[in-house]
């Protein structure tokens, strides 16, 4: 007997009690980006609608729902750093998406440190194992299929500076696994990490030559 379908036009509203296209888009890397203000003032915030684009030259980018600080701050700069969120930091991350007001720091709300980077000026948070400092290639406002611009902004921008824990990188590769990056996934509260146990491997197929 074949299973049931459930379908739905977003435009018309899901049905659900949650939003399911949060939930089949996953797991999602946290972008957890930081960045400074033109008067000095550093920032940092989660944005879940985060990947990489390119690995030649490397670019990351992430998505934010209306014009926030991080926008506001990265368009006035052209800088930004991302920093890796694993399991042990996961609930100074959400301390970090606090509503606070805008002269404040989250560094400090979240009792995080701030480091300066090397190459832009923006501080990376120290406790994070891997950090990328940053460079804004495009900013972009996202249209709908009719064209018309929604309040959504894209943030792209290059690496230029990568720093990783040394604790975390063995025979010359980055231990995913040790490290324990958070991602985001499933229900409005739902996050996921990395372990062993969920881990498989797949070569690559060659093509049989004749």
């Amino acid at each position: 007997m074949p299973s049931s379908n459930y379908y739905y036009e977003p435009q018309q509203g899901h049905g659900l009690a949650h939003d399911p296209f949060k939930s089949i888009i996953a797991p999602r890397p946290i972008g957890w980006i930081s960045t400074r203000s033109s008067q000095g003032i550093d920032n940092l915030a989660p944005y879940s609608f985060f990947n990489a684009f390119s690995d030649t030259p490397p670019i990351i980018g992430f998505s934010s729902a209306g014009w926030k600080d991080s926008v506001e701050n990265i368009k006035q700069t052209g800088e930004f750093c991302w920093n890796m969120t694993t399991r042990d930091l996961a609930e100074k991350m959400n301390q970090s998406c606090a509503a606070i007001p805008s002269e404040m720091s989250e560094f400090e709300f979240s009792g995080l440190t701030p480091v300066e980077s090397k190459l832009v000026n923006v501080p990376r948070v120290e406790e994070s194992p891997v950090s990328f400092e940053c460079k804004l290639t495009q900013l972009i406002q996202l249209n709908n299929a009719e064209q018309q611009a929604i309040p959504y902004w894209l943030v792209l921008g290059e690496v230029i500076g990568v720093h990783i824990n040394s604790d975390f990188i063995e025979d010359g590769v980055f231990q995913t696994i040790k490290a324990q990056p958070v991602t985001r996934a499933g229900g409005p509260t739902s996050y996921f990490g990395i372990s062993e146990a969920t881990e498989f491997v797949l070569v690559r197929p060659q093509y049989p030559s004749k």
